[in-house]
C-alpha cells in the first residue's frame, strides 16, 4: 500500500504526541527487538513467584485495554500487556509489515527476550488471531490461551464488521479519512464504543473522557491509519489462506488449554462461532457472557477474571484434581450449546473502561 493512500503517514518522523496514560500501579517500558520496538505495560504481582502472563490487544486497541482486567488476576500471575507493532506506544516495525504472522513474529520475539519460558497468554479479537498463531507455532511458549473473542476466519461475515474489512482496500483509507476529516475525537469514540461494548452506557464518564484523550493522542500519529489499514488487510490476508497456514487449522494444532470467551451482543466476532472454536482447541473450556460485546475483558472484567483464574489455577496445580473435573462438566463443549461457565452478573461486574475505546 502506498503511502498516498495513507495521508496520515506522510511525515517522516514521529512528532511530539501527549503521554501515554498509565493507571495507577502500572508501569510502562520499552523492549528493543530486531526490526522492532515494543511497549510492553506491567503490573506488579501480589507476591513474587508467579508464573508470568502476556496480553494480546485488537486492532486499533492498545495495551491499555487490559487495565481492568489484569489487577483482578495479579494474585495469580505476573502479567504484562504489549502494545501490538504501531499501536498504543510502540513504533511502526522497520518493515512496515503488519500480518498476522509478522504481529505473531513480534510477540513471539518478545516471549523469547523475556527469558520467561511458557506463559499464560491472553488475546482479544485481532490479539486473539495473533496469539492463536503463537500457540500453534510455539507450543513451549504457551502455558494455557485465553481467547477473548477472537478474529478466526468465519464464512458468513458480521454486517458490521465490513467496514473494518473493507479499510483493507486500496484507497478506502484515504477516502474515510477525508469523509470522517470534521469529526471529533469523542465522536470517533463514542462510535467505536457503539460497535465495541455491548452496552456504551456502562462506560463511565470518567472511562469515557480517557478513552477520548487517548483518540487524541492517537490522531497525532503520523502512521495511525498505516497500522490501522495494514493490520486489517493482515487480518483479511489471513482468512484467505488455506493448508497448515489457516488460522483454524493452526486452532486445532494448539496443545495449550484454552479458554474461549464470547460476547452475545458481538457486532464483530459471531457469537454463533463459539460452538466451532470449542470443537476447533483440543482442550477448550467456553465462556460466554450474553450481554458482552467484543471487548468482554473491558465490559465484565470480573466474569473473565474468574474463568481465567479456574484456568490458570487447574493448569499450575494449584486446585488440585476438583478444580479440572468441574471444568471438564461445565466448560469442555460437548456439541451442544455453547456452555454457559460464567454469567455476565448483570449489575454486580463492575467494568469501568477507563483505559481505550476498545478496539476489533
Amino acid at each position: 500500500m502506498s503511502s498516498t493512500e495513507l495521508p496520515e503517514t506522510l511525515a517522516a518522523a514521529v512528532p511530539r504526541v501527549s503521554t501515554v496514560r498509565v493507571a495507577d500501579g502500572e508501569r510502562l517500558r520499552s523492549v528493543a527487538l530486531p526490526g522492532l520496538t515494543l511497549n510492553v505495560r506491567s503490573r506488579p504481582p501480589t507476591r513474587p513467584g508467579l508464573p508470568h502472563a502476556l496480553y494480546v490487544h485488537g486492532l486499533g486497541g492498545s495495551s491499555q485495554n487490559w487495565s481492568d482486567l489484569m489487577p483482578l488476576l495479579a494474585d495469580v500471575v505476573d502479567g504484562e500487556a504489549v502494545d501490538l507493532p504501531g499501536f498504543g506506544d510502540s513504533p511502526p516495525p522497520e518493515d512496515r509489515n503488519y500480518s498476522i504472522t509478522a504481529h505473531a513474529r513480534a510477540v513471539i520475539r518478545l516471549l523469547d527476550a523475556s527469558g520467561h519460558g511458557a506463559v499464560h497468554l491472553f488475546g482479544n479479537s485481532l490479539g486473539g488471531a495473533v496469539t492463536t498463531r503463537v500457540a500453534a507455532a510455539r507450543p513451549d511458549l504457551v502455558r494455557t490461551l485465553t481467547l477473548v473473542s477472537p478474529a478466526l476466519p468465519e464464512i458468513r461475515v458480521q454486517r458490521n464488521a465490513v467496514p473494518t474489512a473493507l479499510l483493507a482496500v486500496p484507497g478506502v483509507a484515504a477516502l474515510f479519512g477525508r469523509m470522517t476529516r470534521g469529526w471529533t475525537a469523542e465522536q470517533r469514540t463514542r462510535g467505536v464504543m457503539a460497535l465495541c461494548y455491548g452496552d456504551p452506557g456502562r462506560v463511565s464518564e470518567e472511562g469515557l473522557r480517557h478513552a477520548v484523550e487517548e483518540m487524541e493522542r492517537r490522531q497525532e500519529l503520523p502512521y495511525f491509519w498505516e497500522a490501522m489499514t495494514r493490520s486489517a488487510r493482515g487480518i483479511v490476508d489471513a482468512y484467505t489462506l488455506g493448508g497448515q497456514q489457516g488460522l483454524w487449522r493452526q486452532a486445532e494444532r494448539v496443545l495449550a488449554p484454552t479458554l474461549l470467551v464470547y460476547g452475545g451482543r458481538d457486532q464483530l466476532v459471531s457469537y454463533r462461532m463459539a460452538r466451532k472454536a470449542s470443537a476447533a482447541f483440543r482442550d477448550s473450556r467456553l465462556l460466554t457472557l450474553p450481554d458482552a460485546g467484543h471487548v468482554a475483558m473491558m465490559e465484565y472484567p470480573k466474569a473473565v477474571a474468574e474463568a481465567a483464574r479456574s484456568l490458570v489455577r487447574e493448569s499450575d496445580g494449584a486446585d488440585g484434581g476438583a478444580a479440572g473435573e468441574t471444568n471438564d462438566r461445565a466448560g469442555r463443549n460437548d456439541g451442544g450449546d455453547g456452555t454457559l461457565v460464567g454469567d455476565s452478573g448483570g449489575d454486580n461486574d463492575d467494568g469501568n473502561n477507563g483505559n481505550d475505546s476498545g478496539g476489533s
